[in-house]
């Protein structure tokens, strides 16, 4: 095994163990949470910050000239450098709180702004998804793929809702649109795992505007896993696709240019009707 193998194991050894310790963590606290507010309305938990420090130390133990971008603690670090890892201490805090399953850590390391590796783990349903680019995509370590829905009308889809609510009629536009062609849309309110969903064949698309940390890790395992990943509209020139959260949107390759249209086709409704 080379030098860059060596290196993507030991990352990739050191994301899972850091996820399934904060995944211990998380779980052994949640009975005991310490509920507050940033920002006025979104939730936070004294066990995100819990994790969050202790994926930090983890990190920072084995690499100390790495950066970190975090939820909690280092919100507005720097993403322009070499070795960048990117983490959400729970995914999902809302579900956290009111003790719903669908919840996880999720871990990223980016070199020179491209994921690496990748580890999302639900705790509360003992699943792990993983990656590391080009070697592949797994599910408690066993391989996954995506679906081969090829008609839009059987897809499944999952987005989210935001924290803002003046999003909220936008929402609704491309609800509207997109549940006339497809069979349903489902809401299960951690984008980690949705995504990891959408390349373990469980869903068929994902579209939403998130935070990098919500989708730096799943994206990378989705793509592992066969999936497609962009965004509706073009980014600006110079913005890094994979850690841009803005409108992205995951399906299988069939259902990509699809589901981009109508979401494209929501948006100009939307638009016209502000007028």
């Amino acid at each position: 095994m080379d030098q860059s193998q060596i290196d993507s194991q030991t990352l990739y050894d050191t994301a899972l163990q850091l996820a399934q310790k904060a995944g211990n963590a998380i779980a052994q606290q949640r009975h005991q949470l310490d509920i507050q507010f940033k920002q006025g309305t979104e939730l936070v938990t004294q066990a995100d910050v819990a994790a969050d420090q202790i994926i930090r130390d983890g990190i920072l133990a084995h690499f100390p000239d790495h950066q970190i971008l975090s939820e909690e603690l280092a919100p507005d670090n720097p993403t322009d450098c070499e070795h960048l890892w990117v983490i959400d201490p729970i995914d999902g805090t809302v579900n956290y709180a009111h003790l719903h399953p669908q919840v996880a850590v999720s871990i990223a390391y980016y070199h020179q702004g491209k994921a690496q590796v990748a580890v999302v783990h639900n705790p509360f349903l003992n699943e792990t998804f993983s990656a590391v680019n080009g070697r592949g995509a797994w599910l408690n370590q066993l391989p996954i793929q995506c679906a081969t829905t090829q008609d839009m009308r059987r897809a499944l889809i999952a987005t989210g809702f935001p924290y803002d609510k003046h999003d909220i009629p936008q929402l609704i536009q491309r609800l509207q649109v997109v549940l006339t062609q497809c069979a349903d849309i489902r809401r299960l309110g951690s984008a980690a795992l949705d995504i990891c969903w959408v390349a373990c064949g469980r869903l068929d698309a994902y579209y939403e505007t998130v935070k990098p940390w919500d989708f730096a890790a799943a994206q990378l395992i989705a793509r592992e896993a066969g999936v497609q990943f962009g965004h509706i509209h073009a980014l600006p020139e110079g913005v890094n696709p994979q850690l841009c959260g803005e409108n992205i949107i995951l399906a299988v390759p069939a259902l990509f240019s699809p589901l981009q249209q109508l979401l494209q086709q929501a948006d100009m409704l939307f638009a016209s009707e502000k007028r």
